[in-house]
């Protein structure tokens, strides 16, 4: 029998490994209309994307986007909705 100790950690950004997967994630996550649940969704999406790509796509400097997404931060609306049109996302 394994132990529950014994299982590996599951790290959801290895499971995104396209933009559909990322939109469909981004989706779920925004149904949930969980702010907390957002800001850990938007990190898990740039350890699974590269932080410099991001910040170019969203258009947001590569260090205000690493600050938004820190576990402290007060991230601000308009840094969410230019990250999340990366996305193209309709809701």
């Amino acid at each position: 029998m394994t132990n529950i100790a014994d299982l590996p950690d599951f790290d959801m950004a290895e499971w995104l490994p396209d933009e559909a997967g990322v939109a469909e994630y981004l989706t779920v996550v925004m149904e949930e209309n969980d702010p907390a649940a957002l800001a850990k969704a938007q990190r898990t999406i740039a350890r699974a994307r590269d932080m410099t790509e991001m910040a170019a796509k969203t258009r947001i400097g590569r260090e205000a986007l690493c600050k938004a997404l820190t576990h402290s931060a007060s991230t601000r609306y308009k840094t969410i909705l230019g990250y999340l049109r990366r996305f193209e996302l309709r809701w």
